[in-house]
């Protein structure tokens, strides 16, 4: 059925904060909206709409400070994210290349890492083909714009999870793939061994992100007189911090040991503290409103989770032909007891979690390709029924 964007703005209280939501509507109900709106044939001379001369002037505008009634902007809506991605034939996913071990380019300047392959999941998920990626560079401001505008389909990009951002950025979060948290990390021969020693620094931070509030409400919290200094990149805060103008420097624990990892006077000039005092889970975004998008993408993600729970690699991934394990059955595909292949219903190949693990991997080898060479451990990332130290991976069961 053809359907329209209908965006409904709602105003409530305060004439100034607006809320916009849209929603899917039936081309017949706008069909119905506007006979009820115009007259057909000769009794159109004989319409009851007003005379121009009726018209309030401006004197008689509502006053702003009296609640409005709700607004509805109809116009003609996109077909959803997934088919224009399955007709263009490749994800344009918004990346960086300043991250070690989640975004950077290899000496063929071919994007690797633990968030690239992540949109190379996706492209494997859709289209059945890891390679139909078009990696879109983003400066950390840029992000969500490029997301609004359509510029990018998918944003893998080193994100936090936050009610603000899910309300007011008009992005929808998926699973998260990494589970993180803010830390601090110093020059090794500075003296300090906690957070707590640090009155009287400069942190440096990257701009527009959730590690600049974090680190001035830590300082606050612990009643230290900090200097929260924001930059536009990681490569500034690195020079800034190299000419001695920092001295902490703080964000995700994961992206801190990747930076150290690249550092000009090695990896042993800085240390990393030990605390960390946020929560950052990172993962994916796709545009509001887009249900079927969003769905797609995220069980792409949980596809690596799954197929890690149940010991799917892509080396052994097609020993599984004639598994009789029913849950390998479903996830890869295959045909459940002899009868049909399970279609949820997601939009998806129904073999997109075998395209998935034998394009790029599960979970637990992306993991090891691109982080455990930094020396991450899984900690949190850990699957949820580890049974040596069981961590937040968990993905909903494929039935």
């Amino acid at each position: 059925m053809n359907k329209y964007t209908v965006a409904v703005t709602v105003q409530m209280g305060d004439p100034m904060r607006t809320t916009t939501r849209r929603a899917m509507v039936p081309l017949i109900a706008l069909a119905l909206f506007g006979a009820a709106c115009t007259s057909d044939g000769d009794d159109s001379t004989t319409s009851d709409a007003p005379d121009a001369t009726d018209a309030p002037d401006a004197t008689d505008a509502p006053d702003e400070t009296a609640a409005p009634d709700d607004t509805v902007e109809v116009v003609q809506g996109d077909e959803s994210t997934l088919d224009a991605v399955q007709a263009a034939g490749v994800v344009r996913c918004g990346t960086r290349t300043d991250q070690p071990g989640f975004a950077t380019l290899d000496d063929s300047g071919e994007h690797v890492g633990f968030d690239s392959d992540y949109c190379r999941v996706v492209a494997a998920a859709v289209l059945g083909d890891a390679t139909a990626v078009e990696m879109v560079d983003l400066e950390t401001a840029d992000r969500f714009t490029a997301l609004q505008s359509g510029e990018i389909d998918i944003l893998v990009r080193n994100t936090t999870w936050t009610a603000t951002r899910d309300g007011g950025e008009g992005a929808t979060f998926v699973q998260p793939t990494y589970y993180d948290g803010q830390g601090m990390m110093v020059a090794s021969d500075s003296g300090f061994t906690s957070v707590e020693d640090m009155d009287g620094v400069i942190v440096c931070v990257a701009q527009g992100t959730t590690t600049e509030g974090n680190a001035a409400a830590e300082g606050a919290r612990l009643g230290l007189d900090w200097e929260v200094r924001p930059f536009e990149s990681n490569d500034l805060i690195q020079e800034a911090f190299v000419a001695g103008q920092c001295d902490g420097w703080s964000g995700d624990t994961s992206g801190l040991v990747g930076l150290r990892s690249t550092y000009p006077d090695g990896p042993e000039a800085l240390t990393i503290l030990p605390e960390v005092f946020s929560k950052e889970p990172l993962g994916p975004l796709v545009s509001d409103g887009d249900t079927a998008w969003a769905q797609a993408v995220n069980w792409a993600v949980l596809a690596t989770i799954a197929a890690e729970e149940l010991g799917i690699t892509s080396e052994n991934v097609d020993t599984f032909a004639d598994t009789e394990d029913i849950n390998i059955q479903r996830l890869l595909g295959l045909t459940v007891d002899g009868d049909a292949v399970l279609d949820p219903g997601l939009g998806l190949p129904t073999d997109f979690a075998y395209q998935v693990v034998s394009q790029v991997g599960n979970y637990g080898e992306i993991f090891d390709a691109h982080l455990t060479p930094l020396g991450l451990e899984r900690g949190l990332n850990a699957q949820w029924n580890d049974p040596d130290a069981p961590g937040l991976l968990y993905a909903p069961p494929y039935r």
